[in-house]
């Protein structure tokens, strides 16, 4: 989709006032099981919450924390993207913050305010709050906590990495920016158009500042589209810069293949684990690409920044994150069990015969006692033998 078709898209949706966004899916909120949850602590970014936990959660339990864009909400980027669809299908719990427009006129997360940006202040302290209630309230595995979002929600996503490293096991970052390159209004613009390169030490030392940990570091995956014309693409490099240096990594990337007809770079440790992985999505302009996934379900549906790319990212998202071989395990484990287990009925049938001879030895030996003719005679009379 053509970045002046995500325009049009956009035209055509009601406006509140001419220098806004549409809210984009707001009459999406009956098609999302996304729940708004109140009370759930300090609140001093003013953000509202929502949430999806599926009736069946895999273990140890996992939650992923999901950031719209600008001119969206919650459930209408829940359905663009297809995340509670996933969460449903692989058994994770999902939280998605919703900015509000008193906040921010195009209803943007506030990724470049120092007052929204900073560990426990503003906004980020907001999502921080949502996530402790996560942990507490559904038993969430804190050591299984991710996050991912697209433009102002891809850099406030990098926000979260940065100011609560300790937080989150690994994140990915949607046509965002790195952390730190912005501390108001002129510097997030030039950072979006024209994406001034750093040396890596200068944006890890932006993270490392953030916050007094010292690692291990968040894993990283970063998507950007080769034509997005909103947020320049050479933030994904700076993003990869960025985490590179934070994980000591080297610029060079590990392997390079092609995914779903996309390239695909991979750095990973020692022990083999990828620790950051970056996809360009060739002649994409700004947004969230869909597509099928690896087991031929399509998750989401195309809208403004939704854009058909025959690549799905929240599948491959989920699979960065671990979350998708829950199904593929409970299957195994299914597949491991014996063709045919013997109903208890039939159990407590062929049991009453065994009684039944060993109450009357006298007629049995008569008869010739045959224990195999007791169970096979049991076996026919369920209709499993002929």
């Amino acid at each position: 989709m053509s970045l002046a078709r995500n325009v049009d898209l956009l035209r055509r949706l009601p406006k509140l006032d001419g220098l806004r966004f549409a809210e984009f899916g707001r009459s999406a909120d009956s098609s999302s099981p996304l729940e708004e949850v109140t009370g759930f602590g300090d609140n001093p970014g003013a953000l509202r919450m929502f949430a999806f936990v599926p009736a069946q959660l895999q273990k140890p339990r996992a939650l992923v924390v999901v950031l719209h864009g600008c001119g969206q909400t919650a459930a209408g980027y829940d359905l663009g993207a297809g995340w509670s669809t996933l969460a449903r299908h692989y058994g994770f719990a999902l939280l998605m913050p919703e900015q509000q427009r008193v906040n921010n006129g195009n209803t943007c997360f506030n990724w470049f305010n120092p007052e929204d940006t900073a560990r426990d202040s503003g906004e980020a302290r907001s999502i921080r709050e949502m996530i402790a209630h996560m942990v507490e309230t559904h038993r969430i595995d804190p050591r299984r906590i991710f996050i991912t979002g697209l433009s102002a929600g891809g850099g406030m996503t990098s926000v979260m990495l940065a100011t609560y490293p300790d937080v989150f096991a690994a994140g990915a970052v949607i046509a965002g920016l790195p952390y730190g390159i912005a501390s108001n209004l002129r510097e997030a613009l030039d950072g979006m158009f024209h994406s001034p390169a750093r040396p890596a030490r200068e944006l890890g030392d932006l993270v490392r500042n953030a916050s007094d940990h010292r690692g291990p570091w968040p894993k990283m995956s970063v998507w950007h589209g080769s034509a997005d014309r909103t947020v320049n693409p050479g933030n994904a490099n700076e993003i990869v810069k960025q985490w590179l240096d934070l994980h000591d990594l080297p610029e060079v990337p590990m392997a390079e293949t092609n995914v779903d007809g996309y390239p695909r770079q991979a750095w990973w440790n020692k022990d083999g684990e990828t620790l950051v992985e970056s996809y360009a999505i060739t002649d994409m302009a700004h947004g969230t690409p869909l597509g099928l996934a690896d087991n031929d379900q399509r998750y989401g549906m195309e809208g403004a920044f939704l854009i058909e790319a025959g690549i799905s990212s929240s599948y491959h998202i989920a699979k960065f994150f671990g979350l998708t071989g829950w199904i593929a395990e409970a299957k195994k484990k299914a597949e491991a069990k014996p063709a045919l287990t013997p109903a208890p009925h039939l159990a407590r049938s062929i049991r009453a015969k065994v009684a039944e001879a060993a109450a009357e030895p006298k007629q049995e030996e008569s008869r010739g006692f045959d224990l195999g003719q007791i169970i096979t005679r049991a076996l026919t009379a369920a209709g499993l033998m002929k």
